[in-house]
């Protein structure tokens, strides 16, 4: 690669980071920032924020004007981190607690509230801001859909909410779960390259090739998470492997493209493990077992390497210049993020 992609996304992260932190802690009461700073403090690698940065460089704009939508799009995914955790009882994130581990749920409730609100606060800023508030609020309606359409994907538990069990789906295609990660994870990237765009005054044409970019880079990145929560490895990945099955997910494409492949023998004992009362690291060994019978790993990954191209195709008809030449770099390297 021609640039040091690690290093940008090294620097933007500590611009970014001063900036979030400072947003998320004006107005709050002093004893209170450390909670406050947690979910931020325990990492990440903040590609949202660089993609809203690096889009609107391709469109001639600086980094100042961006800056703050930047860190607001970052605040925003953080806050659906935080809720995420809640909802799944995650206790550890990137190896550290979680703010509902840490804190307790009532006050991650409450920092969550905190971190929604935050992700308005950047009113008095310079440049396009305002014109940014439309894209964060249908982004955050669009990403709590996808939330329950994940969680009505679980094949168990929740037995308490009956809502949750009166609705479950028996059963996914690859539709609704490309329309679910659609919602939940590419509709924020999408919306990072979008707003990236909007900063730097560009057309109506160009913004929509920018949301199709990060979009599709959003589509493969979400598909790749779910390959390596599979077949990763666990010190390299950072998370724990297998989580999905553990947490009942059918919405995991391995899983799905898997289900096709299996006997029926397969499929009942597969789909009996999603559905037990608690599930045990035996249990989840078996169910890896059984995918990795299957060609649903390379299946997976050809369907990655199709939104990769489309990400591609969409960057080929915007300008051409050294973010371009970067962006398309960044694609390659989320790519080579490999198990």
């Amino acid at each position: 690669m021609k640039n040091d992609i690690k290093l940008i996304l090294a620097k933007t992260a500590k611009i970014i980071d001063s900036v979030v932190l400072k947003i998320l802690c004006s107005s709050v009461y002093r004893k209170h920032h450390k909670i406050i700073k947690h979910q931020i403090e325990i990492g990440g690698k903040r590609l949202r924020p660089v993609l809203a940065i690096l889009s609107c460089r391709m469109m001639g704009g600086a980094t100042k004007d961006a800056l703050y939508p930047a860190a607001a799009l970052e605040i925003l995914h953080n806050y659906t981190l935080i809720v995420d955790d809640i909802i799944d009882h995650s206790d550890f994130r990137r190896g550290q607690p979680t703010v509902c581990k840490k804190y307790g749920r009532s006050i991650a409730e409450s920092i969550s509230i905190s971190y929604a609100a935050s992700i308005f606060d950047i009113a008095d800023k310079r440049g396009n801001v305002q014109k940014c508030y439309p894209v964060f609020a249908k982004t955050l309606k669009m990403m709590a859909d996808g939330e329950i359409f994940d969680i009505l994907f679980e094949q168990g538990g929740r037995d308490d909410e009956k809502y949750i069990v009166k609705n479950r789906y028996r059963q996914i295609s690859l539709n609704d779960y490309f329309g679910m990660i659609g919602k939940k994870t590419a509709g924020l990237t999408g919306a990072c390259a979008e707003v990236g765009g909007v900063c730097a005054n560009a057309s109506a044409k160009e913004i929509k090739l920018l949301k199709s970019f990060g979009y599709n880079l959003g589509m493969a990145f979400q598909i790749q998470d779910d390959i390596l929560d599979i077949f990763g490895d666990e010190k390299k990945f950072g998370k724990k492997i297998g989580k999905d099955i553990e947490e009942r997910k059918l919405g995991n494409i391995t899983i799905l493209l898997a289900m096709d492949e299996f006997s029926l023998k397969d499929k009942k004992r597969f789909l009996n493990i999603l559905r037990k009362k608690k599930i045990s690291g035996k249990d989840i060994k078996e169910g890896i077992g059984l995918i990795k019978k299957t060609s649903a790993q390379s299946d997976a990954y050809k369907l990655e390497m199709n939104y990769i191209k489309k990400a591609k195709q969409s960057l080929a008809n915007l300008p051409k210049n050294k973010w371009n030449d970067i962006l398309n770099e960044l694609t390659d390297y989320l790519v080579e993020r490999r198990v």
